[in-house]
Parts: structure tokens; C-alpha cells; sequence
């Protein structure tokens, strides 16, 4: 029989849809409908499949579960009533003061983007109406906090110059200025009439960015990379090594890069290629076996017209093994020194 403290363990590895999953199962069927009833599509889908793996679920994790749900319940009602000193106070007369601080905590960095709930149902062309009057860097923040395919289609709706002032300060946004905030605060208090008035923490980053750049076409993709070179290369080049774009392949070193090609099925490597820069392919062919690169060249010489979007699912395929090479440790996409040094 688990303790406590494992069970507390048990419970902090319970991700949120598990715990909304567990808390469905918990209730009645009608109660649990009724909840399902006000949760967006997108969400009910993702929470009833995780409802059909909750298995052997220990009665005190559920347990804990909605007592975790119940406080939070509590605390959102005590906030709207006298904000969020009034709502500790009087969970610290409930709960007890460290389950109070626990409770408020969530609280805080539940409710600090809440303002954003509103601009996540709203399709590009109103988001981009929305936020057209704004400052890029507004704009930046608000679209780093939706999800990287709504990002992805607001950027399209962008004009370039705006484009790919956004993208770079969504790379960059860990360096947001306090007057910044403020202008941030006022927008979402104004759409969603609640207050960011918590600390915000770090926001966007080269990762944000890079999520997002992968829901882009190539085309757009490179642009906005190419540019954003030109204003900063060093953060240019950390979304790049980051997102891992197949062009990238030209600054991995030849001995990693004969281990992918081991890896990667040949009409995968043809398709790729087709739209691929010649130094590219030129670094393929010597990485390759004569015999091999002889029949690559000879593929790619016959290969007739081919959708694009066959092209990219097959660079992709190739990513996927890279990264997954990466992860195991096989090979390096940190080509150290940055955007000055490159391996080929």
C-alpha cells in the first residue's frame, strides 16, 4: 500500500488533461455531460480520449484530484470577489497557509494569460484585425501565447515587413521591457476584462518561434529566417538549429551526416533533393558511396514533375530521423560557434 507521499508524488506526474479525465470519471455521467457541454471541441476531444486510458486509478490520487479541483473552484470565486490577497487570506482560514500559497500559486499562473482564452477562438483574419493597430512587439507577445498553428496562420496574414519584425521579436521576447507590459496588460484587460497584473515570466523565445516556423510552408519559412539573418544572426541561428530546417543538413559534419544517410530510405533522399540547393546535393553525393551516388543522380535526372508537398513530407521524414539520431546521441546538430562557423 502506496503512502501518502508517494501518492503526492504519484499526483504532481498526473498531467492537467489526466487530472480534467479523472475528475469526468469521478463525477456522474450527466454531471460529467454537463461539464463537457461549455469545453471547446478541440479540448473534449483530447479529454475523452484520455477518459478511455484512465485505468486503475488509485482512490486517493482521484481523491486528490478533486480536491485539488474544489480548491481551485474556490479560489477563483474568492478572487473575482476581492482579488487575489482577499482570496488567500480567507484560504488560509480554509485550507490551512501552505495549501493557501499551493492553491493561489495555480491561481496566478492559471488567470496571468487567462486574457488570451478569447483571442484563441478567433480565427486569423479577426486576430490579425484585432491586433493590427498594435505595437509588433504586442503583437509578438500575444501571438507567442496561442498555439503555433494559429501563430503560423496569423503571420500569413501579416504584410512582410510586419511579418518578420513580429517573428523576430517572438524569438527574442525573454527581453521585454516593464513599459512593454503595461501596453500588454491594458490590450488584454481591454479583450478579455481581466488583469495580467501578475508577473508574466518568460515569454516567446527561439523555441516559440521555432514551433511556429514548422507549421509554415517552406517558402515562407526561408523568408523569414533570411531575413531575420540580416537583423540578428545569432538568434536567426538559434530558432534554425532549433526547428532543424532540411537545408540545415549542409552544416552538419560529413561523419554525422553518412549515419543519417544510412538511415534514410533512398526515395525519401531522391524526392528531398529535388528542390535542394546544389551544394546540398553535392555534400549528399560525397558523403555517399560512388555506386550510390551514381544511382541518386540518376533517379533525380529521370524523376519527372512531383507535388511539392510530397517533396516536403519526404524532407520531413529525413528530420525526423536526424532529430531522432540526435536524441540518442549518435550525432550533433549544435554546430558549435554559431552562425560565423560552418562545417561542411
Amino acid at each position: 500500500m502506496k503512502s501518502e507521499k508517494q501518492q503526492e508524488v504519484m499526483l504532481e506526474d498526473v498531467s492537467g488533461v489526466q487530472k480534467a479525465a479523472m475528475l469526468m470519471v469521478a463525477l456522474n455521467v450527466e454531471a460529467a455531460s454537463a461539464v463537457l457541454k461549455h469545453l471547446d471541441p478541440n479540448d473534449i476531444e483530447v479529454i475523452s480520449a484520455e477518459i478511455t486510458r484512465v485505468k486503475n486509478i488509485p482512490s486517493k490520487v482521484a481523491d486528490k484530484v478533486i480536491e485539488e479541483f474544489y480548491g481551485m473552484v474556490t479560489a477563483r470565486e474568492y478572487v473575482l470577489e476581492g482579488g487575489l490577497d482577499y482570496a488567500q487570506a480567507v484560504l488560509e482560514k480554509t485550507f490551512g497557509a501552505p495549501k493557501a500559497v499551493e492553491i493561489i500559486e495555480k491561481v496566478k499562473r492559471l488567470t496571468t494569460l487567462k486574457g488570451f482564452d478569447v483571442l484563441k477562438k478567433a480565427e486569423p483574419t479577426q486576430l490579425i484585425n484585432f491586433l493590427s493597430k498594435e505595437h509588433p512587439q504586442t503583437m509578438a507577445l500575444i501571438l507567442s501565447q496561442l498555439s503555433p498553428d494559429q501563430t503560423a496562420a496569423a503571420l500569413k496574414e501579416l504584410p512582410e515587413d510586419l511579418r518578420i519584425d513580429v517573428a523576430h521579436r517572438i524569438a527574442t521576447l525573454g527581453k521585454i521591457a516593464p513599459q512593454t507590459l503595461k501596453q500588454i496588460e491594458h490590450v488584454v484587460d481591454e479583450i478579455a476584462g481581466l488583469s495580467m497584473s501578475q508577473s508574466v515570466g518568460k515569454l516567446g523565445g527561439a523555441k516559440c518561434l521555432a514551433g511556429i516556423l514548422n507549421r509554415l510552408n517552406v517558402t515562407l519559412t526561408k523568408d523569414i529566417l533570411n531575413k531575420m539573418e540580416e537583423i540578428d544572426p545569432e538568434t536567426a541561428y538559434e530558432v534554425k538549429r532549433l526547428m532543424f530546417i532540411f537545408d540545415e543538413i549542409i552544416n552538419i559534419s560529413d561523419k554525422d551526416l553518412q549515419k543519417i544517410l544510412r538511415e534514410v530510405d533512398r526515395k525519401d533522399l531522391a524526392l528531398s533533393l529535388k528542390i535542394a540547393d546544389e551544394r546540398l546535393k553535392e555534400k549528399i553525393f560525397r558523403n555517399m558511396s560512388e555506386r550510390a551516388a551514381d544511382l541518386l543522380k540518376e533517379e533525380l535526372q529521370y524523376m519527372g514533375k512531383v507535388k511539392l508537398k510530397e517533396v516536403e513530407t519526404a524532407q520531413g521524414r529525413i528530420i525526423d530521423i536526424i532529430k531522432n539520431l540526435e536524441e540518442a546521441g549518435e550525432i550533433s546538430l549544435n554546430m558549435r560557434g554559431g552562425p560565423e562557423e560552418v562545417y561542411v
